[in-house]
């Protein structure tokens, strides 16, 4: 089992920035890939900024520039700075991470933190 817990969310004017944390504990023996999501009011999850095993990472061109994924294996946590922010970012942010378990793809969600962005 995986356990996620998130902070960081909040209350920003736009332009402004805030910093996302994923704490991540349990069987994470094996991480093939953590990420960030969102989901809008409305909307459907997306993907925002993604991380794999061998530490390429990826974020979506809609915050290409903007946000950063990182991660931290000595504090077992995953970042997400955002700057610049947008009132079109506003939504719920949530960590995730895909596990091998004994040979088995398994993913872990966290239970999602919301970012307000006010124009």
């Amino acid at each position: 089992q995986v356990q996620l817990v998130e902070s960081g969310g909040g209350l920003v004017q736009a332009g402004g920035s805030l910093r996302l944390s994923c704490v991540f504990s349990g069987s994470i023996f094996s991480i093939n890939a953590m990420g960030w999501y969102r989901q809008a009011p409305g909307k459907q999850r997306e993907l925002v900024a993604k991380i794999v095993s061998g530490g390429m990472t990826d974020v979506v061109d809609s915050v290409k520039g903007r946000f950063t994924i990182s991660r931290d294996n000595a504090k077992n946590t995953l970042f997400l700075q955002m700057n610049s922010l947008k009132p079109e970012d506003t939504a719920v942010y949530y960590c995730n991470v895909e596990v091998w378990i004994t040979g088995w793809l398994n993913t872990y969600w966290g239970q999602g933190t919301q970012v307000t962005v006010s124009s």
